[in-house]
């Protein structure tokens, strides 16, 4: 009899919902603090929400889901049948969500691999589809793993932000890292690099430094067979503008998703933010 594996992300992979419910994917939800209310993502709060907050300069401020909350989310998928579980999740140098998965897992009902992926946003997304992928072809819970790690290895994410100020805020980078952008009519391109969001180039305008970030991505993707994610935050326009430019140029384009990022993402890169994640397949 084959071993059923089930897989577990975190709600900042973004996955479209028919995309998880087509794949049988659970999200465990990470939790934004607007003032003295603690908000699920994806249930309780939106990324506009979390926006028009940033624009007040209200305090917005992000937490891990408990180790409780993964330990039901492992029962859950063990009582549907699940003999293993494949949990994959942000880069643990940005969340401790990752550390909350482990402690969970301990004590789960059937094994549970927890993956560090590195990622974030839909780089996170396509590994989780990568493990699915496998499992539903009859894969093992290390060969599930091993689609994952491949996805991981061969993504890329790129991303402009209009300042570097909400990460400054939020200690996803450095006080010495946020001069990077400080000067005036500068605007900042970074990339994710072994988990850490690292300043990548300086361009003097937004309409530059968006045309620089699509030639980055092109020069990324080649012509092999790639999916691309384009994520934002109360930019609608430009990623739209975005996404078609990147349909026409790249020929081994198979998948084009485009969607506005959850809350815990924009709270800490703020409105304007425009991310693209390329994964070749």
């Amino acid at each position: 009899m084959s071993c059923h594996v089930a897989i577990v992300t975190d709600s900042t992979a973004y996955l479209p919902p028919q995309t998880m419910e087509r794949h049988g994917i659970t999200a465990v939800p990470l939790t934004v603090v607007l003032g003295d209310r603690a908000l699920e993502e994806g249930t309780e709060i939106s990324a506009r929400s979390v926006a028009e907050a940033l624009q007040k300069r209200h305090p917005v401020t992000t937490s891990r889901p408990s180790p409780e909350v993964f330990a039901a989310a492992y029962r859950a998928a063990a009582e549907a049948g699940a003999d293993g579980i494949v949990s994959l999740h942000l880069s643990a140098e940005i969340s401790g969500t990752y550390d909350a998965a482990v402690l969970a897992a301990k004590d789960a009902p059937v094994p549970v691999r927890v993956v560090d992926t590195g990622m974030v946003a839909m780089a996170l997304g396509f590994c989780a589809l990568a493990a699915a992928e496998a499992a539903e072809g009859g894969g093992t819970l290390d060969e599930a793993v091993a689609a994952a790690d491949k996805r991981a290895a061969a993504t890329s994410a790129y991303f402009y932000v209009d300042t570097l100020d909400y990460l400054r805020r939020g200690g996803r980078i450095g006080a010495a890292q946020a001069l990077f952008g400080s000067a005036l009519a500068v605007k900042p391109l970074l990339r994710l690099d072994s988990g850490h969001i690292e300043p990548l180039e300086k361009v003097r305008t937004a309409s530059k430094a968006i045309a620089r970030l699509e030639e980055l991505v092109a020069d990324r993707a080649g012509a092999g067979e790639v999916d691309i994610a384009v994520h934002h935050l109360a930019a609608p326009e430009r990623a739209a503008t975005l996404a078609e430019r990147l349909r026409e140029r790249l020929p081994g384009l198979v998948d084009l998703h485009v969607s506005e990022v959850g809350a815990v993402i924009g709270a800490h890169t703020g409105p304007g933010l425009l991310g693209v994640v390329i994964s070749p397949r």
